[in-house]
């Protein structure tokens, strides 16, 4: 598979909201992604050909079956982690390299990211990631059944500064719902960010969802709700880069009751 073989989210369409209906004229709805500009290098055009056919699983609006997505010949049931929004997949890669035994469900739609992970999935000999290049909201509703994951990592999404352009967060209320309701009970919703007022909002979001409870709260109440950083999640350039200025991150992980 080459990247013109991926699909290509039409901009000028509404965005894809947490509700199923279809959204009234004019009116916005949020999607999982913004579409951003990028050159996709030789080496990501060589993972799209050679990694893609064995590790880019189509978007279909059909429920899928998600053991048999990674290994159809493996009796053994492994852990399912859906993963929003993996950037250039150098945390991806590393979690998935430390966690063996968990199967990575990656949701992207940017190209060069999406060759980068294939990149690093070849040269690190990775087989529990499996990449769906498309809308997340579209995956969650239509191809991930109720109770079906044990876990959910939406690391650094689109902060959106302005005021103005809060509405166009990822994590609110609707999205948190449907993450909710496919979670298996002590499944957990792990976000990060390095925006305070994000971060805030975000605990405030998870908090208000009656499906989640907020691990930090019985373990660690002195953070205020927040989680340390857990062992999996690595520091990337970019955070080091941040925290070296002195920029904060904040973790933010709840369960599912």
């Amino acid at each position: 598979m080459s990247p013109s073989d991926l699909p290509d989210p039409n901009p000028s369409a509404p965005e894809a909201g947490a509700d199923a209906a279809a959204p009234k004229p004019f009116m916005r709805t949020i999607k999982s992604f913004v579409k951003r500009a990028g050159r996709t290098t030789t080496g990501q055009a060589k993972a799209f050909e050679e990694l893609g056919p064995q590790f880019l699983l189509p978007y279909q609006p059909a429920l899928l079956d998600l053991q048999a997505a990674f290994a159809p010949a493996e009796a053994e049931a492994h852990p399912v982690v859906l993963e929003i929004g993996f950037g250039m997949g150098e945390a991806t890669a590393h979690i998935a390299s430390v966690m063996p035994d968990t199967r990575f469900l990656c949701c992207e739609v940017h190209e060069p990211g999406v060759g980068a992970l294939l990149k690093r999935i070849g040269e690190r000999e990775l087989g529990n990631i499996r990449i769906c290049a498309h809308d997340a909201v579209e995956v969650i509703d239509h191809m991930l059944p109720l109770k079906s994951l044990d876990g959910v990592h939406i690391f650094f999404p689109d902060p959106w500064h302005k005021t103005k352009h809060n509405k166009r967060r990822l994590i609110q209320s609707p999205l948190v719902a449907k993450l909710a309701a496919r979670l298996k009970p002590g499944g957990y919703l792990h976000c990060a960010t390095d925006w305070e007022p994000y971060a805030q909002q975000i605990l405030e979001v998870l908090s208000a969802e009656p499906k989640l409870r907020n691990r930090a709260l019985a373990t660690n109440p002195e953070l205020l709700g927040y989680a340390p950083k857990p062992h999996y999640r690595p520091l990337t350039k970019f955070e080091n880069r941040g925290i070296k200025l002195g920029h904060g991150v904040w973790d933010v992980v709840f369960e599912r009751v």
